[in-house]
């Protein structure tokens, strides 16, 4: 067997995965289950999609391996496969930022949005959460931090951040999080609290590339 014959089926294989991940509702659903586990009807109110629509680019997902469900009574709950899903999206991530200048964007929107470049990187983040002194904030909501979170955070949706200020510590630096790079809450999150005095940074990427790196991470459920 030639080489060229023996490479056409992994080639193959791998011109149908870039079809499955070839439609963003079906990246922007990925987002979302890399987060927790989820049913339908949650998927379809944070998607924006019809549950027909969204069904059917779960089934598409599901025969490329990239899902996996499960029953709990009358309803099927979606997560993702085993395998480096998470990495995978965070590979193609990485070369949109690359291919489009991600960052320079970023600069250059700073004097609108400078709470965006309060940034701090993950390894950073690790060794300040050795030191002490530093208090985690999820912004997600409640159902998925309960499924897992970075060790030792305290949660607050973002819609509930304003009337629940004064649970937050004054006297410490804040690090706000939520799903990855991508995921307005933490930016949203690290300008309110400016605005009201505190001394607040954001993961630049999130729970999810946590995850994916194989840091630890705590649940409640």
């Amino acid at each position: 067997m030639s080489d060229s014959n023996f490479l056409q089926q992994p080639l193959a294989d791998m011109a149908e995965l870039a079809r499955i991940l070839g439609h963003h509702h079906r990246l922007i659903l990925l987002q979302h289950i890399a987060g927790g586990e989820q049913p339908v009807e949650r998927l379809v109110e944070a998607s924006g999609l019809s549950v027909a629509n969204t069904s059917q680019h779960l089934q598409q997902l599901r025969r490329g391996g990239l899902v996996q469900t499960r029953r709990d009574g009358k309803r099927v709950l979606y997560s993702l496969s085993q395998g480096p899903v998470t990495a995978l999206l965070g590979a193609l991530r990485q070369y949109v930022d690359y291919n489009h200048g991600q960052i320079r964007e970023l600069l250059a929107d700073s004097v609108q949005q400078p709470a965006r470049l309060e940034g701090i990187s993950r390894q950073e983040l690790r060794q300040r959460l050795q030191e002490g002194g530093m208090t985690l904030l999820d912004v997600r909501p409640p159902e998925e931090f309960a499924q897992g979170h970075l060790p030792g955070a305290i949660n607050i949706p973002l819609e509930e951040l304003e009337q629940r200020l004064a649970e937050l510590p004054v006297d410490q630096e804040l690090v706000a999080y939520c799903r990855g790079p991508y995921c307005v809450l933490s930016q949203n999150a690290a300008a309110l609290l400016r605005a009201k005095g505190f001394k607040v940074r954001r993961l630049d990427d999130g729970f999810i590339d946590w995850q994916a790196a194989g840091l630890g991470v705590e649940s409640t459920e």
